[in-house]
């Protein structure tokens, strides 16, 4: 069962992308509210992960940003204007006093300790990102927190992999990706191991759960290690961990 503000998360973030949407915008959200729009069936183990709903995250193409401001105000929102003045270009941060939410817009792309390129990509789900691009998201944090490894095990026992984005953990897209940049790679692989390693953590996990999500975690490792990978991505190996192969993630104050 959703708690009485968690409702009030998912209300407000699905009105958004809808207004957006009327008035010619393309938006799309992110993170743990993309994990439970996209996960009904298990979405009750949110319960017991104790894993509250906190900002609404969107993303949208760069080319809407001249709008925003104005579109947030009619929507009740105050927008931040210091974040806006020194991130404005990839990010916008905007308050709703009456429902206490906050509404954190990225244009184009998630650069934080790798990039994740939502050019092109952001029409092939509704109302929110890709399954796989939602992973991508949670993988390539490097010091990833236990709410994300919780949003990653929800939405695998939820749904397959395959070679497809309709409701699928897209395999072929994974290893495009994380064969062209090792960097990013390393980053992912681990944290799936981690996810993997986290399964015996969850008191609320049946062992059929614990099973079922292995056994994904492990088809995408596989699928991610047996793509080609590229030539840049090879001389970047060689030289491993030894120089730092992600980008420190810079803590915007709200």
């Amino acid at each position: 069962m959703v708690s009485e503000r968690d409702a009030q998360f998912l209300e407000e973030a699905l009105r958004l992308v809808e207004e957006g949407k009327k008035r010619g915008f393309i938006f799309r959200l992110l993170g743990s509210t993309a994990v439970k729009i996209h996960s009904p069936k298990f979405g009750y183990l949110y319960e017991h992960l104790d894993r509250p709903m906190t900002d609404i995250d969107i993303i949208t193409y760069s080319r809407f940003r001249p709008h925003l401001k104005k579109f947030f105000i009619e929507q009740g929102y105050t927008p931040n204007e210091h974040i806006i003045a020194y991130y404005g270009h990839k990010r916008h941060i905007y308050w709703n006093e009456e429902k206490q939410l906050q509404a954190d817009i990225f244009f184009d792309e998630l650069d934080m300790c790798h990039k994740v390129n939502f050019r092109g990509r952001l029409e092939l789900d509704y109302p929110t990102i890709t399954l796989t691009d939602i992973l991508l998201e949670k993988m390539q944090i490097v010091k990833i927190n236990a709410k994300d490894i919780k949003d990653t095990i929800i939405m695998l026992r939820e749904h397959d992999v395959g070679h497809k984005e309709e409701e699928t953990i897209n395999l072929d897209y994974l290893a495009k990706v994380l064969s062209n940049d090792w960097g990013y790679y390393y980053t992912v692989t681990n944290n799936l191991r981690k996810v993997k390693s986290f399964l015996g953590e969850f008191e609320a996990l049946t062992d059929d759960d614990r099973k079922d999500v292995a056994t994904k975690i492990d088809t995408i490792l596989e699928a991610i290690e047996a793509a080609p990978k590229t030539t840049k991505w090879k001389l970047r190996a060689k030289i491993g961990p030894r120089i730092k192969w992600y980008k420190e993630v810079e803590e915007v104050i709200r």
